[in-house]
């Protein structure tokens, strides 16, 4: 008889392996499902989020349509006002006469444009209608080559004009305005005419003008025509720079005579155009300041009397 050897051992770890595996269960990575609850706040809270932003957006809408629009109706009053002033109020060129004054005349063998400019007519405005119109008004300026020629008025203080017109009425344009520390009637060393720089050129808007070379290669355009209920007056311009906000240019008296010829010095240096004019501390200063950008600089003109007549 034919007897088969049986490797036990072999059959028993052959067989002991699904006993083992018997022991091991195989782990699934169970995903944690959204609950339909969670998943309708989640959607409340997107949609929410989605009507926020939205009416974010429509309020900037609104709130911009407006101000664009009062910046269009602020513009739109300024200049009827402006061309029913200049078209209602008479103003007259003004020959020399033997009441006519030259102010501080440079010597005569020194290059200054100074003699051909008092060869020019004064101007002369009636004031009686503006004055009726408005009791703040001090003057009537006009500067050569800039769309800037209006009435002055001058208040009790800097804030009032900047967001008040001629009529006095609520206006953003605002107006030309002295400054409330200036002598309106005899002038100081240093007087100072403010206004808005509008984009569409009104007020002093076109006083960047100056720093333009259509502006400065015409020599006609250095003279400032000023006219007051007392007297018909004529400046030259000796100075024209942009600058950061500060006080000192507008100082409008000096304790000493060196501080006034350091004034006087400072601000013709600062000047961006080379003016055949000269300065000293004989001479009395119109100064016109206005803003040239939302950051702060300014637009700076200075111009010396060099022409006057009693009226």
């Amino acid at each position: 008889m034919i007897r088969f050897k049986t490797n036990v051992k072999h059959m028993n770890k052959r067989n002991n392996h699904p006993k083992e595996n018997e022991g091991i269960r195989v782990k699934k990575k169970k995903t944690k499902r959204m609950s339909r609850v969670e998943r309708i706040k989640k959607q409340r809270r997107k949609k929410r989020l989605l009507i926020f932003a939205f009416f974010l957006s429509f309020c900037v809408f609104v709130v911009s349509l407006f101000l664009i629009w009062n910046w269009f109706q602020d513009n739109r009053k300024i200049d009827q006002l402006a061309k029913e002033t200049s078209e209602t109020v008479k103003k007259t060129e003004k020959k020399d006469s033997e009441k006519t004054e030259l102010v501080n005349p440079p010597e005569e063998d020194q290059p200054d444009d100074y003699w051909d400019y008092i060869k020019m007519d004064l101007l002369e405005v009636d004031f009686n209608e503006l004055l009726q119109k408005n009791s703040d008004t001090v003057g009537w300026i006009e500067v050569k080559g800039t769309n800037i020629n209006y009435p002055v008025v001058q208040t009790t203080d800097n804030s009032y004009y900047l967001s008040h017109a001629f009529d006095k009425t609520q206006n953003d344009a605002g107006w030309v305005f002295m400054d409330y520390r200036n002598d309106a009637t005899n002038f100081d060393q240093n007087t100072i005419i403010y206004a808005h720089s509008r984009y569409n050129q009104t007020m002093f808007g076109s006083l960047k003008n100056i720093l333009t070379s259509s502006w400065y290669n015409n020599k006609n355009n250095y003279i400032i025509r000023m006219s007051t209920p007392t007297e018909n007056t004529m400046w030259q311009v000796f100075s024209v720079y942009t600058i950061e906000a500060e006080s000192y240019y507008i100082t409008t008296n000096f304790s000493t005579t060196e501080s006034y010829q350091e004034f006087l010095n400072t601000m013709k240096s600062r000047s961006e155009v080379n003016f055949s004019a000269t300065v000293n501390t004989n001479d009395k200063v119109l100064t016109l300041s206005t803003c040239q950008d939302n950051f702060g600089h300014r637009v700076v003109m200075h111009a010396k009397l060099i022409k006057r007549e009693a009226r």
